[in-house]
């Protein structure tokens, strides 16, 4: 019943901003999660304060309960201080009071004697942390900003250990050997250093997008498996390598080779059906024609020409793109503006473009990254190679739903999804297709220059808010060819058929150049080219016998 405004207005202002939203933002996702904060006198008092609005507003978003979120602080200086610890509260109000109430210590920098107590205490059961067999994840924060008077390596390896993530954050002058003798691996992940208290508040939403997301159970160490750790929904199971099966505990393996030795013999015996058109017989489903094996008993289905055979063996279907080869990569928004329902009709798009393609290693492959403040690679151009399991993969995409940086996501495209190491082939066209819905909060035309140089052809979607200028930056040209505009994605089928066209008449005309040297029935058979070069070798070898090429 406090008046949450008689708070420092900072801290009023997150409150009111909190509780006008009716749930958390991380629903469903429960972590046992302690704040260990810098208090040192390092910290000046207006900081310290930046420091306690940044918190608050990463508790914003946690779903803080008891069966949920819980929720421990602590802050050291000289000493170690728990202002309170994960059974404390159980409402997100009385954490956020908590944190208002916190008073600056303004001592020493006792880092190393913090993580031990971080480990010791604070993720006890005796202070409210779940038992391990719940796998609740533990996750601590530490926020420092200067370089600790005790050592931190062995007490944050201890923390690991027990199976603590770390996230370290530093602010100022920090040593970033120190952070990343903190954090978890992989220190990109969980290491962060800014400027200032100021731009501390920049990192809220790079944590919400790491914290909101499903947990690395694997990655926390405490899984146990003897081979290997598979993470599921919202746990992991292990699983055993080729030649070993799991035992009953779940954990560990034992090898399957001395299963059978000196038990059992099985012969298999195949008793050849002759005369008996199979296809005649059964129900074979074949959507065109039903082909019988002789003596096998069995069929295959095949399709008229011009189609090919789905995933399934069964159903056939008349591929856009069935000559040309190509490798593209979809760079697709998530920004908050796009919504949760129209990211579904975004992905239901990419899968209709997707059922066109004739996929394979051969043929085209396929890539995709999502963008928002930050960019996803949701599976590379090597990963699959069916439409069956790139359309299985576009439809368990999670919605990003932050920020919209365009910019960086073609930097990642240009820089990493066309290299290589991601499967990208040489000698085979480069497509990209940008969806996006609105404003850029980055610029676009540097990294779409750099891409469009480099060979990449690429065709800018815009929807609803999307800027033409940036459209035009991002796409290649003649603009009537790569760029597409509508109003809703309701009227999406209204260009996707066009888009399609293009991109095969694209793919193919480059298919047409770069191997028009190696056609069948071109002037440069590979016959031909084999017996010259037969020829040329020949008449080498005779003028060095004759010494004219000596010397």
């Amino acid at each position: 019943n406090e008046d949450p405004c008689v708070w420092p207005a900072l801290l009023c202002v997150i409150y009111i901003h909190i509780f006008s939203s009716t749930e958390s933002q991380c629903k469903g996702k429960p972590l046992d999660f302690v704040f260990v904060i810098d208090s040192s006198r390092s910290v000046r008092p207006d900081d310290y304060e930046k420091v306690k609005a940044f918190i608050a507003n990463v508790v914003s978003f946690l779903d803080v309960g008891q069966n949920a979120t819980r929720v421990g602080l602590l802050q050291y200086g000289s000493i170690v201080q728990n202002e309170f610890s994960l059974q404390t509260f159980h409402k997100k109000a009385d954490v956020l009071q908590a944190i208002s109430s916190m008073v600056h210590l303004a001592s020493g920098t006792m880092t190393g004697l913090a993580l031990r107590y971080t480990t010791e205490e604070a993720f006890s059961e005796a202070q409210g942390a779940r038992p391990a067999h719940v796998q609740v994840p533990r996750v601590a924060m530490v926020v420092t900003d200067g370089r600790p008077q005790d050592t931190v390596e062995e007490a944050a390896a201890e923390a690991r250990q027990a199976g603590i993530q770390i996230f370290a954050v530093g602010v100022g002058r920090v040593d970033m050997s120190t952070l990343r003798a903190i954090g978890s691996e992989p220190h990109s992940e969980h290491v962060f250093l800014v400027a200032n208290f100021s731009q501390i508040e920049t990192l809220s939403s790079v944590f919400q997008d790491k914290l909101c997301a499903e947990m690395d159970q694997c990655a926390l160490g405490h899984h146990g498996c003897e081979h290997q750790c598979v993470n599921t929904d919202d746990s992991f199971v292990c699983q055993c390598r080729k030649g070993h099966i799991l035992r009953p505990d779940g954990k560990t393996c034992k090898s399957t080779k001395s299963l059978f030795q000196g038990t059992l013999t099985v012969t298999v015996m195949f008793c050849p059906i002759t005369g008996l058109d199979i296809c005649q017989t059964v129900d074979h489903g074949c959507e065109h024609q039903c082909v019988s094996k002789p003596g096998l008993g069995s069929y295959l289905c095949i399709c008229s020409e011009g189609y090919t055979l789905g995933e399934d063996g069964k159903s056939c279907k008349k591929p856009f793109c069935k000559n040309g080869a190509m490798d593209l990569v979809f760079v697709i928004d998530g920004s908050k503006s796009l919504g949760a329902a129209n990211f579904e009709r975004v992905k239901r798009w990419v899968n209709g473009i997707v059922d066109s393609l004739v996929v394979s290693r051969q043929g085209t492959q396929v890539g995709l990254i999502q963008y928002s403040t930050k960019v996803r690679t949701e599976f590379t151009l090597a990963q699959h190679t069916t439409a069956k399991s790139i359309q299985e993969a576009v439809s368990r995409m999670h919605y990003m739903g932050r920020g919209s940086m365009t910019g960086s996501a073609l930097r990642h495209m240009f820089e990493h999804s066309f290299s290589a190491k991601e499967g990208s082939r040489a000698g085979i066209s480069r497509v990209s297709i940008v969806f996006t819905d609105g404003r850029s909060q980055d610029d676009v035309s540097i990294w779409a220059t750099k891409a469009k140089d480099a060979g990449v052809t690429i065709y800018a979607v815009g929807v609803g808010k999307a800027i033409e200028d940036e459209l035009r930056e991002i796409a290649s040209e003649p603009d009537d060819k790569h760029l597409y505009y509508t109003e809703d994605l309701s009227r999406m089928s209204d260009i996707t058929d066009k888009l399609k066209a293009e991109i095969c008449q694209g793919t193919s005309f480059h298919q047409i150049i770069v191997s028009a040297e190696m056609s069948p029935g071109n002037q440069c058979e590979c016959d031909t080219l084999i017996a010259f070069q037969n020829q040329a070798t020949e008449q080498i070898r005779t003028l060095t016998r004759k010494h004219i090429l000596s010397g």
